[in-house]
């Protein structure tokens, strides 16, 4: 048996090792050519403290207090040197990948089907050799080098982790720079891709959840459904896709099969230009009735230009309403990277 574990480090750098059945986390990490913070290695300086976001494990009692207090385990925090994991898990390493000698993951894929969506968006598949498919959290991203141009753009994946074909959905700027090579690029072509990357992923579902869209921020929302949807999950789940003209949205179809597959899944579609004809218009602010946010019982996960998210924000503070977790991603179309908090 041999695990996956993902290690995001503060650089928004994230690593994936295989962590063997009855192997620390510690020797996985140095196997793959990792060196996570450690000084000890006995469970007595606390140097390799982590925290675990999801998964199961064994920290032993090899370990002093001074090391990890029961009150640190409790809130899951691990000394890797001691983690052996019995599932899957999801490390937080409280310092950057370079510090640990590593840093992101470089791969090529090619391309399988661009597919425009009239002058609002363009779907991009890709496909990629089976050893290098990357492995992903739902919601992160990647850069992809724009060929010709020593330039890279920032882009979600779409579709869920472990797929061969991999997709992104990318938003038409007229003489944007990744717009004006799809325009030209053939399946075939070749692109070098670096990640996985960033903050914004889904973490362990224990209560309602609350997805916020803006525009092809729409992207992680889609890879993220398709993983619940695998999971069979119970919880309760509201989509808010908001953008700027009725063109504008797209892939609805695909929201659509999610309510089909998701019997708890719903979706609510907003339009803020005027003249739109669409039945609910304005801003996601507007179309966000209070039994939505549970009493702050509730993840929220946003991912919209900055002015979204400040208006969200702004909205939750100025309606007494505290998320037990709000988790959301800044972009903008034509930035090479994004801000996650």
């Amino acid at each position: 048996m041999c695990y996956k574990i993902a290690l995001n480090f503060e650089d928004g750098v994230t690593r994936f090792i295989g962590c063997k059945s009855g192997e620390k986390v510690l020797d996985a990490a140095y196997r793959a050519k990792i060196n996570l913070p450690m000084d000890c290695s006995d469970g007595v300086c606390g140097t390799c403290k982590c925290r675990a976001e999801s998964g199961s494990y064994d920290l032993g009692d090899d370990f002093i207090d001074d090391a990890l207090t029961a009150d640190e385990a409790e809130a899951g925090l691990v000394l890797t040197c001691q983690m052996r994991p019995s599932s899957d898990c999801v490390i937080a390493v409280p310092t950057t990948s370079t510090a640990c000698k590593t840093g992101q993951q470089k791969f090529t894929a090619t391309v399988a089907a661009v597919v425009p969506h009239k002058d609002a968006a363009i779907v991009l598949e890709l496909d990629v050799d089976a050893e290098a498919a990357p492995s992903f959290l739902p919601g992160q991203y990647v850069n992809i080098d724009v060929p010709g141009s020593g330039r890279s753009r920032s882009y979600s994946f779409s579709t869920a982790p472990g797929e061969q074909r991999i997709g992104f959905l990318i938003k038409k700027i007229p003489g944007g720079l990744m717009s004006s090579w799809l325009a030209k690029a053939q399946p075939g072509d070749r692109l070098n891709l670096t990640g996985p990357l960033g903050s914004f992923y889904l973490r362990i579902v224990e209560r309602p959840l609350l997805f916020l869209a803006g525009g092809t921020g729409l992207a992680p929302f889609l890879s993220m459904l398709e993983v619940l949807a695998r999971a069979g999950s119970e919880q309760e789940i509201h989509l808010i896709y908001g953008v700027t003209r009725d063109l504008d949205l797209v892939l609805v179809d695909e929201i659509e099969a999610y309510a089909a597959r998701l019997p708890n899944f719903s979706f609510t579609t907003v339009v803020a230009e005027e003249a739109s004809s669409h039945p609910r218009k304005g801003w996601v602010t507007q179309h966000m009735p209070a039994k939505l946010l549970h009493d702050g019982d509730i993840d929220v996960y946003l991912c919209g230009p900055p002015p979204m998210v400040d208006a969200v924000r702004k909205h939750f503070d100025a309606n007494g309403v505290k998320p037990n977790s709000f988790q959301f991603e800044k972009f903008t179309p034509n930035a090479a990277a994004k801000e996650a908090a």
